[in-house]
């Protein structure tokens, strides 16, 4: 389906997953804060875009310790070990969490993805897909 707008959103915050909605209405999303799910999807699915959020849990929000299977690191590593899958989407962390958001933002760029952090207020005064 490569004519298709279909854009992966990985959040848990149903204000900014509104928001996605609202803002993105034109392309066909996926919108999830499974992390299985979204390894699926992209296993299975042609993404456009593929947008991340690092905390994907309450427990993660106030917490100094990686939980590298359940967060948004886990989405990162995956397409970094897939050098094949999503080759052409656009990549972008929208994390508020600067250390998550940085560690998948290098897990990406040393395995050659093109990959932006852009923190999800900055998103709001100008996204463009």
């Amino acid at each position: 389906m490569a004519g298709e707008r279909r854009i992966l959103i990985v959040e848990d915050d149903e204000t900014r997953c509104a928001w996605f909605r609202e803002r993105l209405g034109g392309s066909l999303l996926d919108v999830t804060c499974d992390v299985q799910e979204a390894i699926r999807w992209l296993g299975e699915r042609d993404y456009r875009a593929v947008l991340l959020d690092h905390d994907l849990l309450e427990d993660h929000y106030f917490s100094n310790e990686p939980d590298d299977e359940r967060t948004g690191y886990a989405v990162a590593l995956w397409l970094a070990d897939n050098p094949t899958a999503q080759r052409d989407a656009i990549i972008l962390i929208h994390s508020l969490n600067y250390t998550g958001a940085a560690r998948m933002l290098a897990v990406l760029r040393d395995a050659g993805r093109d990959a932006e952090h852009i923190p999800f207020h900055y998103l709001q005064m100008g996204l463009r897909i």
